[in-house]
């Protein structure tokens, strides 16, 4: 009985002292995923073909209202034609989820494009996926579907 006391005291000192550890290294990843996501943001924004390549996975799948799901070759395509630009390109509410070599941020856009002549208002909620490989993060899956509106 003594020893079962022992080894359950022990793992608990040793799970407290790796706790900090695993807390300082989850903030750190927190901290870098933040960044990505106002990169990702502000390369919308830019129409910054070259940096929405740095941040997307080669194995990237885009799904979004309205549109055929898209690989990442088709969206940076898009990109790449000009054919419409962001006014407004805004989260909020988002929250980071990291498991181990992954994460799944989620949250609200609210977005202004213009294609042509004509200017198109976006309220969605979306869900990112992220991996990490050789310690960079890359975006491997987004989604987004319609915020449901208020009822007034």
């Amino acid at each position: 009985m003594v020893n079962i006391v022992i080894v359950a005291a022990l793992l608990s000192v040793t799970a407290l002292a790796q706790s900090p550890m695993a807390g300082a290294d989850m903030s750190k990843d927190s901290k870098t995923l933040s960044q990505l996501e106002n990169a990702w943001n502000e390369a919308h924004v830019k129409g910054d073909a070259k940096g929405l390549d740095e941040l997307w996975d080669v194995d990237l799948v885009v799904t979004v209202p309205e549109m055929p799901r898209m690989t990442k070759t088709q969206s940076l395509a898009i990109w790449k034609s000009g054919k419409f630009k962001f006014e407004r390109y805004q989260t909020s509410d988002v929250h980071i989820k990291i498991y181990g070599d992954a994460a799944v941020v989620t949250g609200r856009l609210q977005r202004t494009r213009t294609m042509g002549d004509r200017k198109v208002e976006d309220d969605w909620l979306f869900t990112k996926f992220y991996v990490r490989a050789k310690d960079s993060w890359q975006v491997v899956a987004f989604h987004a579907s319609v915020a449901p509106q208020e009822k007034k």
